[in-house]
């Protein structure tokens, strides 16, 4: 059987499991566009060297998820951790905190529904019910608003930043616009040009609402500038031959992309290459939209793959769904108020084990789905594990006191073993063993050790009862022979009548009934020798007087000595046959406690056996007494 540690083990094995812990917190990318929509700008009839930029952008990347192990922590460790992020650089913990925060708080629900569950419990009204303040809680609070204020001041600066950069590229426009105004002086601006290209690549983002307006004026004053430089030919050529091996190389490189098996990695190395497209220059007219062809073929190549696989992900995302759904309705549906042994609750143990090893087995759900279910099917496992702890610590209880019963039980048996009230103590013991078998069961450890105890109490008594009968049977058979002398010397007496005869067999009868019992076997063969010869001397010697009393055979006058005398023959009978019934019952009682392997144990199975045995002769031959009494 499981003991509660057991059952706590078997729970922290399942928090740390990969599916069970920190579940994922990206949803699938749904929407992935076909291909990526980027046109080549269209220059005048004699074009320069200048900058391309896609009108639309390929599709975002997948948001990286958190790769924090949040599996088991408590408030106030996710409170420090949250602590420690919180002293990152804002623009590096995005993800983290979102993270812990869910974490967090989903652990501060759980609470609180305890809490409202115990304050329901206790008769209150719902409405009534306010959660207790929470230091963890504020701490994290007063921490994720100091986040959120330097989150809005990053988002500030940046924006302040864009703004400049847009500032800047503005006046770099400007400055191409007004060189480009001033054909006389232009032949000497050719290099001026190409820095001020370089500052507008350098100068960094913008606004987005501005991004794309701001490249086309740009392009626009870089390919007027050209055009009114009338540059000549064949440096013109050496950029756009340049320009276009460049091209052609990232048309290569984007085309052996769909060999590569990781689709999210080659996604993301399409957008770099999309990022490198935008920053080269312009290649010949005639050259233009064949080449952006072929990379836009191979660039939807990518996308298309890109969204096949968000599909396939999002329909076995659902399909893991379904699956653990079904794991929380499976579990959900387990019943524990009928469970009232060990071996019920081990048995249902078994079954939600399997239950979790399923689970671990399956995938992530949705980021939404995910998050739902595992809450649902964790707090399943925590109410079934918290009640079997309850059970486990109830029956502690009740077995710790039913030790205590037993170990009672052994110090009277102990305390008891060496009586020689045999009849007294015999009694007791057999209560004892009665009471014994009432109480319940123990813990398995004390349990083997107890019992041995108490039988061995038990068996001590018995064996020293089983000496004393030995004892008896001696006793028994040392009276037989006084009594054979008895009659004897009766014969003898007989033979000689002479005058003190008489006074001689009187003497022999009293101390017939001075000796005690003989063996039961020889009892009857033995008094009727005796009585035999009392008769006989009696009228031999023409004695008067009462001849016989009880076994012993005193004279019925005679009331002297005690025992049964002074009874008659059919109320001593029934007297024996009451004592015979009561050690029968005895007896019987006793054999239920000494099926035990104990040193003695055989040996004194088989002696009471014989006992028993004896007895029913004994009973059976006293009623046949009482019944020839009772006819005669």
């Amino acid at each position: 059987m499981m003991e509660p540690r057991e059952q706590s083990e078997s729970m922290n094995n399942l928090e740390k499991d990969q599916n069970l812990s920190t579940e994922p917190q990206n949803e699938a990318q749904e929407v992935v566009n076909e291909e990526v929509k980027v046109e080549e700008p269209v220059a005048e009839e004699t074009p320069a060297p200048a900058e391309e930029k896609p009108v639309e952008e390929a599709p975002a990347e997948e948001p990286k998820g958190s790769k924090l192990d949040l599996a088991g922590k408590s408030k106030s460790e996710l409170v420090d951790m949250m602590r420690q992020v919180a002293a990152r650089p804002i623009e590096e913990v995005k993800d983290e905190v979102q993270a812990i925060k869910a974490a967090f708080f989903a652990l501060r629900r759980e609470e609180m529904a305890q809490e409202k569950e115990a304050f329901l419990a206790n008769g209150n009204e719902e409405s009534d019910f306010t959660p207790k303040e929470d230091a963890d809680e504020n701490n994290l609070k007063e921490l994720l608003n100091v986040l959120k204020e330097r989150r809005t001041e990053f988002n500030a600066a940046q924006e302040a930043n864009r703004e400049a950069n847009l500032e800047k590229k503005r006046q770099i426009i400007k400055l191409i616009n007004e060189i480009a105004n001033d054909p006389d002086n232009i032949n000497r601006q050719f290099n001026r040009v190409k820095q001020l290209q370089q500052d507008f690549k350098d100068a960094g983002e913008v606004p987005p609402s501005a991004d794309t307006e701001v490249w086309k004026e740009f392009q626009r004053a870089t390919e007027r500038f050209y055009d009114v430089l009338k540059m000549n030919k064949e440096l013109r050529d050496y950029d756009f031959k340049k320009n276009l091996e460049l091209k052609q190389q990232l048309c290569e490189d984007a085309e052996a992309l769909d060999e590569e098996p990781d689709v999210v990695a080659a996604f993301r190395k399409l957008q770099e290459m999309h990022n490198e497209w935008r920053e080269i220059g312009p290649v010949a007219k005639e050259l233009r939209e064949e080449l952006w062809a072929r990379f836009k073929a191979a660039s939807s190549a990518i996308n298309k793959k890109y969204q096949t696989f968000f599909e396939d992900r999002k329909s076995k995302e659902k399909e893991n769904a379904d699956a653990k759904t079904e794991l929380c309705e499976k579990i959900e549906a387990i019943k524990t108020d009928d469970l009232k042994t060990y071996a019920q609750w081990d048995e249902v143990t078994k079954q939600i084990i399997a239950l979790q090893e399923d689970w671990k087995k399956l995938g992530y759900a949705s980021r939404k789905a995910n998050a739902a279910l595992f809450a649902r099917f964790r707090k399943s496992c925590d109410d079934f594990f918290g009640k079997k702890a309850e059970f486990f610590k109830s029956m502690k209880e009740e077995l710790s006191a039913n030790l205590a019963k037993k170990i009672e039980l052994c110090e009277r048996a102990e305390a008891l073993m060496d009586s020689t009230e045999w009849k007294e103590a015999t009694d007791k013991f057999v209560e004892m063993q009665k009471e014994w078998k009432t109480i319940g069961p123990v813990v398995k450890k004390y349990s083997d050790n107890v019992w041995k105890r108490f039988i061995a109490a038990c068996d001590h008594f018995f064996e020293q009862k089983k000496k004393q009968n030995v004892n008896v049977h001696a006793v028994e058979h040392d009276n037989l022979k006084a009594k054979k002398e008895i009659i004897a010397t009766l014969k003898a007496t007989i033979e000689e009548a002479g005058e003190e005869a008489a006074q001689t067999v009187r003497d022999l009868m009293e101390r017939w009934q001075s000796i005690g019992h003989v063996p039961f076997k020889e009892k009857d063969k033995i008094y009727a020798q005796y009585r035999e010869l009392i008769d006989k001397a009696f009228e031999t010697l023409n004695m008067r007087g009462p001849r016989f009393g009880g076994e012993g055979g005193a004279p019925r006058g005679n009331r002297q000595g005690g025992g049964d005398r002074g009874l008659s023959e059919r109320d001593r009978l029934v007297r024996t046959y009451e004592q015979r019934m009561s050690e029968l019952k005895t007896f019987e009682n006793n054999m239920g406690f000494l099926t035990a392997n104990t040193k003695s144990g055989n040996t004194l199975v088989q002696e009471m056996e014989r006992r028993i045995a004896r007895l029913k002769e004994e009973i059976a031959e006293l009623e046949q007494k009482i019944k020839d009494l009772d006819n005669a």
